[in-house]
């Protein structure tokens, strides 16, 4: 389910961890970055818990409005609409779901005004008052309320995420990829769909020699095993600059794409130079990007002339 983009950015910055600790103990390191994968699932499935759990405040919130003392006619015949939402009804009684749900231990009975306030912000969005007062009653409708709920109004709600950079270390940077992974498995879901559909894996996986779960591996170990190695080639091609000068994090993603030239033949040349020039944007400098464009283009250049990159399959030499 994660990209490769997401998977290079895990690999980042565990190896920058591994670097700037001085570590020798690749195992360690290694261990490191499945954890902070499957720490991301973790979060993937609160935010999917956390929609259910909105879900069902809705719900709450006209039953106890139906027992006011004087209750109006919106609180006697509310409009419902929101609160039979098919997905919310699909997500709510998926089994895989909720077993995860359950392995994780995961709860929002303590949380009610976060629920709340993430509600009444909602509820006067143009979103959610535009869907309540449509006419249209669909599946389509219901999934494209849901995918902007979470890409206009989860991703920008500061309180949730806060409260996870508060639980758990490895929440601090994933709060947004958690959302991006939301909004995937919803626009997976379909109508006719039952409760005993999988959720998405983490990673996808194929008989060919590019596994996600083993390109990261390869990927973080390669860059490490072979660091002095490229280190020495980025020197050479980075005459005016002094290599202890270049920005670490610029070094660290050149090693890399060094590392993903010569060891997946799969990878074409030219995904490997763009991957890390928006990388490069990504985590460093605003000029890193030009600068990784440039000592990449030479790298490659000569490497072909050397015929020292090979790679399997019609034109994955671009």
């Amino acid at each position: 389910m994660l990209s490769r983009r997401h998977l290079r950015i895990k690999v980042v910055q565990a190896l920058y961890a591994f670097f700037q600790s001085k570590n020798d103990r690749l195992d360690l390191g290694e261990k490191q970055l499945i954890l902070s994968i499957n720490k991301l699932y973790e979060l993937y499935i609160h935010q999917l818990s956390f929609l259910v759990a909105i879900n069902e405040f809705a719900v709450k919130r006209i039953e106890e409005a139906k027992k006011k003392h004087i209750p109006t006619e919106e609180d006697l015949n509310p409009n419902t609409k929101f609160i039979n939402n098919r997905i919310f009804k699909q997500l709510a009684s998926n089994k895989d779901f909720l077993k995860k749900e359950e392995i994780y231990k995961i709860s929002w009975v303590d949380e009610r005004e976060m629920l709340r306030k993430f509600f009444v912000e909602f509820k006067e969005s143009h979103e959610y008052i535009n869907y309540m007062n449509s006419d249209e009653d669909s599946y389509e409708e219901d999934k494209k309320l849901i995918i902007k709920l979470v890409k206009k109004r989860l991703s920008s709600f500061t309180n949730l995420e806060s409260y996870y950079e508060d639980k758990n270390i490895y929440w601090v940077d994933d709060f947004h990829t958690a959302n991006f992974l939301i909004i995937k498995t919803i626009q997976l879901f379909t109508e006719d769909q039952d409760e005993f559909k999988f959720l998405p894996a983490i990673y996808k996986s194929s008989k060919e020699d590019n596994d996600d779960k083993d390109f990261i591996i390869s990927l973080f170990r390669k860059t490490i095993l072979k660091s002095e190695e490229y280190k020495k080639m980025i020197e050479e091609k980075a005459k005016n600059w002094e290599i202890d000068r270049i920005a670490i994090m610029d070094v660290l993603l050149l090693k890399m794409a060094l590392a993903e030239l010569f060891e997946f033949p799969s990878i074409p040349v030219k995904v490997t130079m763009n991957e890390y020039i928006e990388l490069a944007k990504y985590f460093s400098t605003s000029k890193s990007s030009v600068f990784i464009n440039g000592i990449l283009d030479k790298l490659i250049e000569s490497l072909k002339s050397e015929n020292k990159i090979k790679k399997t399959g019609r034109g994955l030499m671009t």
